[in-house]
């Protein structure tokens, strides 16, 4: 119990800040919006204030140093306990979601997936669309977080090539001068979101709308305020999405990079970057051959291909428009995008860029080796030499992500739905990208449709997905708990 002391503290101090954010919500609902919504935030407050006071007290006196499974435990704590408190105000007037759906919607939202049960927000609560942005934006720069300082120690999936070291050159020490980190984040996050809300104010949007999809676009989870999403707003405004969901898909520690000289001109010090770009112009080009063949290419074509290439890989999920529609090929060419997501130590969900470089490398290097079996080839990545554990564990985790993907998909498909919905339901869940494929939870539709089993199980998946799948096996797992 002592050793979890600092995961109770931390955990209490995390859902008191959510409570007071909703009570927040629920004060401005109630006084000046009045939009019939102070109910549900208020007993979000107060639950959350109960549950958070708790841990709390149970983390008082906690040792301020926090060790690997402290911090497994922590992760996998905080991604289910604010996903249940943030659906509170959603099964509360003026909403009235059914549980299921509630949590759903949370989760989507908190994992920045962008999947939806809602419709009809056009006329929604304003302080309702602000809550799910406000529920995308902390699960943005969770994910970061998590990302930098957590994940490269459990040496899966090739995220050791991302470690920081720690204050006591330990491995049981999670990061460095934490104060230090966090701050620099939040202020990078902040930043990006000010400027993105800046370039939406001046291509039109209200300053309501400008600040939700502000919050949406730079963590990459593409909540709208509107059913349209995006098309429901000028192209100007559509091009800062482009601009904006491709920086939150950039590595928040290439920014740092940007900023010092060493750091920047060190070999391959943005090549995970330069491959996110490659990615991008190519499949837009795929999209504009695809408009061309169906003999839908516009003056707007350009704009309409670069925004949905962008937004499924960077795992947004905003749509302008129904691509489906531009022919077989682009629908190829979305569900190859599902899966690939943007950089490391980003907003973005996906298999990650980084990873897909690594395999490409890998392959390569065996290719050579086989064909001059006594040369010595090296690989290398960001400038740093690969080893055969680093190669290992990008083929695990992609053996991870293909299981949880098959296993999910025939689990959909035995509720009865259909084999588009079940293997796209699958895929954006796993990848976090928000729709699908087909005519229910395509571009056009949502999930509302979909059975209370599918959906806890799109539930689960989405956490999988954005805890890159080892953190939340880690803690199912009952040796790790006998450490």
């Amino acid at each position: 119990m002592r050793g979890f002391q600092i995961v109770f503290l931390i955990l209490g101090t995390l859902v008191l800040g959510f409570g007071a954010v909703a009570g927040l919500i629920g004060l401005a609902s109630y006084g000046s919006v009045q939009d019939g919504a102070a109910a549900g935030f208020i007993s979000c407050a107060l639950v959350s204030t109960f549950v958070g006071g708790i841990m709390f007290v149970l983390g008082r006196g906690a040792e301020r140093r926090i060790g690997f499974r402290s911090a497994v435990s922590l992760t996998a704590g905080a991604w289910t306990i604010m996903p249940l408190l943030g659906s509170i105000p959603l099964m509360a007037d003026p909403v009235n979601l059914p549980f299921t759906k509630a949590v759903f919607e949370a989760v989507s939202g908190i994992t920045t997936t962008g999947s939806t049960v809602m419709s009809g927000l056009d006329d929604t609560a304003p302080t309702i669309l602000f809550w799910r942005a406000f529920l995308q934006w902390i699960g943005g720069i969770g994910i970061i977080g998590l990302s930098i300082a957590i994940l490269p120690f459990l040496r899966v999936g090739g995220m050791q090539l991302f470690h920081m070291e720690s204050s006591d050159k330990s491995d049981d020490r999670v990061i460095a001068r934490p104060s230090i980190f966090a701050a620099t984040i939040f202020s990078l996050y902040l930043l990006l979101t000010i400027l993105c809300l800046t370039g939406y104010g001046l291509t039109g949007m209200s300053a309501f709308d400008a600040i939700t999809h502000a919050m949406t676009t730079v963590s990459t989870g593409g909540y709208s305020t509107s059913d349209s999403s995006m098309a429901a707003f000028s192209p100007g405004s559509q091009w800062v999405a482009i601009v904006f969901m491709a920086g939150g898909a950039i590595p928040f520690l290439a920014y740092v990079r940007l900023f010092n000289r060493h750091e920047g001109r060190r070999p391959g010090a943005f090549e995970e970057v330069t491959g996110l770009f490659a990615l991008i112009a190519a499949f837009a080009l795929i999209m504009m051959i695809a408009q061309a063949v169906g003999a839908q290419l516009t003056g707007d074509s350009l704009r309409l291909a670069l925004f949905n290439v962008v937004s499924v890989i960077t795992t947004s999920g905003y749509a302008v428009g129904d691509y489906q529609e531009w022919g077989s090929l682009a629908i190829a060419g979305f569900f190859v995008l599902t899966f690939l997501g943007g950089c490391a130590g980003s907003t973005s969900g996906g298999f990650k860029v980084f990873r897909i470089q690594i395999m490409v490398k890998s392959v390569w290097r065996a290719m050579q080796q086989a064909s001059s079996p006594h040369a010595v080839v090296v690989a290398r990545h960001a400038g740093q030499r690969l080893s055969n554990a680093d190669i290992a564990s990008v083929a695990l985790f992609a053996g991870l992500y293909v299981g949880c993907f098959a296993l999910s998909s025939v689990l959909l498909a035995g509720l009865g739905l259909d084999f588009v919905t079940a293997i796209t339901g699958a895929a954006t869940a796993i990848a976090n990208v928000g729709p699908g494929l087909g005519d229910i939870i395509g571009p056009a539709g949502n999930f509302a449709s979909l059975p209370d089993p599918a959906l806890w199980i799109l539930a689960f998946v989405m956490i999988l997905g954005r805890l890159e799948i080892m953190v939340i096996l880690l803690f199912l797992t009952p040796r790790f708990w006998n450490r």
